[in-house]
């Protein structure tokens, strides 16, 4: 089996791993409410902007971390929001990982 070969195989077992689906169906349901669709969105720029801070200056922007807070803060007291983040958080965390298992397979040549 080739790179590709496997690379694809492992792109279908995302696909259908149980993370992918409730993420993807978590997404789904946030489309079906636009108001609270709005409202992660201004949380997602708020939290990039802070994230674009930090990197940037190397410090966190106290306002921009309060404003985040905050409307996270009211989010996660939603039942659909906090769904949505719980399935978030759970797919990232396993792209990260599969991320870190190819990194360290290919760390030897990027060093």
């Amino acid at each position: 089996m080739n790179v590709y070969d496997t690379a694809n195989k492992l792109a279908t077992e995302i696909r259908q791993s149980e993370e992918y689906i409730n993420y993807k169906m978590a997404r789904e349901a946030l489309g079906l409410n636009p108001d609270l669709k709005k409202k992660i969105g201004e949380f997602e720029v708020a939290r990039y902007e802070e994230q674009i801070t930090q990197m940037q200056t190397g410090k966190e922007d106290e306002e921009k971390m309060n404003k985040m807070k905050n409307l996270y803060a009211q989010l996660i007291q939603l039942d659909d929001a906090k769904k949505y983040f719980e399935a978030e958080t759970k797919f990232n965390i396993l792209l990260a990982d599969v991320n870190k298992i190819i990194g360290e397979a290919v760390r030897d040549v990027m060093q």
